[in-house]
């Protein structure tokens, strides 16, 4: 039986909201595998940061960040709605630390949707055509799942939520679990409603909202 550390316990609380005795046992039960004990906390009900997905968060803050090399003139910058429930959560400084972060990310990894579910229909079919045509030769059991792996990979390079988060070294934690981390801690829903992607010389594709580049807010939603 693998050996539960006080770290890995700490890290699935901050990352589902569960008690540390039912973290320990998870972790127990999942052989210390932190995806599948996520998902044991969850068909227990323990995962309190699912519990809130279906609150409404109306309140929060917009959050600026202006990117200076080297102290030079900012040339990229972003802007990000970050929403919570209640004027409280968002005056913390936990709250709005999250908010630079994923201001930050928006300026780093130039997402063009905040989710996948924001995505134009055409788009996806259009990356669904692309990547049937590069396999074409495969055996037709296992050309689609071959395109929902690309598919999956496209997502993580578009969806800011999708992203691995800028600042892991490690390349393993996504935005969105940045947001799951945030509900569980502040004990309120924290979603990402939509950002602005802004770089000197850049123009945005239609010029329209949430099209290509980033450049656009994307509409609100929820997450």
């Amino acid at each position: 039986m693998a050996e539960i550390g006080a770290a890995q316990v700490k890290q699935l609380r901050e990352m589902t909201g569960a008690g540390m005795m039912d973290c320990k046992r998870a972790l127990t039960e999942a052989g210390g595998d932190v995806e599948k004990a996520k998902d044991w906390l969850r068909q227990k009900g323990m995962a309190r940061a699912q519990d809130k997905a279906g609150r409404t968060a109306s309140d929060g803050i917009i959050e600026a960040y202006l990117h200076r090399p080297g102290g030079a003139p900012p040339t990229q910058g972003a802007l990000l709605e970050l929403n919570c429930e209640s004027d409280f959560v968002a005056k913390t400084d936990d709250f709005r630390a999250l908010a630079r972060e994923l201001a930050l990310q928006v300026v780093g990894a130039r997402p063009r949707w905040v989710r996948r579910e924001e995505i134009p229909a055409e788009i996806v079919e259009r990356e669904k055509a692309i990547y049937r045509a590069q396999v074409a030769d495969k055996p037709a059991n296992i050309v689609e799942k071959i395109v929902d792996g690309k598919l999956e990979a496209f997502y993580s390079e578009v969806c800011l939520v999708d992203q691995v988060w800028v600042k892991d070294e490690r390349r393993r934690k996504k935005v969105g679990e940045l947001v799951t981390e945030a509900t569980a801690r502040l004990g309120e829903k924290v979603s990402v409603a939509r950002f602005a992607r802004f770089e000197v010389g850049e123009v945005a594709e239609g010029g329209q909202a949430g099209d290509g580049g980033g450049n656009g807010a994307v509409a609100p939603s929820e997450s």
